[in-house]
């Protein structure tokens, strides 16, 4: 399997500095490396440019700063548009492990033997800077989640998770097309992974751990909207309603509610950014995702 590790940045220089060490440091190495700079103006570019390489690399930086969402549909088209079997996609503030990568990928053989199919895709244990788990990070079993187990597996189903160390088979993304580019932040890989999921499960493999270097260890919580960070919250709804309308999932949209109304409750979040999320809910009730197939070059 030639996999290549894709990395998406915006103004997280000495951040990426340590992502990249992580990845040159992989016991397993990647075959190449896809670096999406969404028009960084913190001298990434420069840095990039005058950097020695120890694995094939592909610097492709965009004209304009696409998200989060428009840079890993970029970065993935990149790395099928080369060939390569599997897309290691990761944000610019993850630090993998030394034997991430090998796990992931020594998982997805022993789950195709197990299974009798390739997942779609792998995803790691991802731990905070301090060795706890990442709040933000947690993946989403599937209902039949312990079915491995069961079986004498190492790993658990999943129907989704983020794209900090996810492993993404190339015939996954040839059945399902590339993430949606247009959600811009927020979702994007909870939507993409579910889409995932629907073509073949994918696994969870705690024996591959990366570290997120967030600044604090929490997860995506309604109560913390303020004038500063609002349009991230309206991006996620907006995002997930659309989902939750494409999927046909009325759970989806209902576990968003709940989330909200019960984060919301007795916190301080002022009235008129309160109204900006439900404006942002009514958005996704016709915003159209985009999904693009990707090329191949082979």
């Amino acid at each position: 399997m030639r996999v290549g590790a894709v990395i998406v940045t915006y103004n997280r220089r000495e951040l990426l500095k340590q992502t990249l060490a992580g990845i040159e440091g992989q016991k397993r190495l990647p075959d190449h490396v896809v670096i999406i700079d969404n028009a960084s103006d913190d001298g990434t570019d420069e840095y990039l440019a005058g950097r020695e390489f120890t694995v094939p690399t592909t610097v492709r930086r965009l004209p304009e700063n696409t998200g989060g969402a428009g840079g890993f549909a970029t970065g993935t088209e990149v790395a099928y548009e080369l060939g390569l079997d599997a897309m290691w996609l990761m944000d610019d503030d993850t630090v993998p492990q030394p034997e991430a990568l090998g796990e992931l990928v020594d998982g997805l053989d022993r789950a195709s033997e197990l299974l009798g199919y390739l997942p779609s895709f792998a995803c790691s244990l991802v731990l905070w800077k301090d060795g706890s788990l990442c709040e933000m990070n947690t993946p989403d079993p599937t209902w039949d989640f312990a079915r491995p187990l069961a079986m004498g597996a190492d790993f658990t189903l999943m129907k989704s998770c983020s794209f900090v160390s996810v492993l993404v088979t190339r015939e996954a993304v040839h059945a399902v097309g590339l993430p949606s580019a247009n959600f811009f932040i927020w979702y994007d890989d909870a939507e993409y992974t579910q889409r995932l999921s629907k073509y073949r499960p994918g696994i969870f493999l705690p024996s591959s751990k990366v570290n997120h270097l967030l600044p604090q260890n929490r997860g995506v919580n309604f109560g913390d909207v303020n004038d500063g960070n609002i349009w991230k919250f309206e991006y996620g709804v907006r995002n997930q309603i659309a989902s939750a309308r494409v999927f046909r999932s009325p759970t989806l949209a209902a576990s968003l509610v709940e989330n909200m109304t019960k984060q919301l409750t007795h916190s301080g979040v002022p009235w008129r950014l309160r109204m900006r999320l439900v404006k942002a809910a009514a958005k996704g009730v016709v915003f159209r995702p985009e999904v693009n197939q990707a090329r191949s070059a082979r």
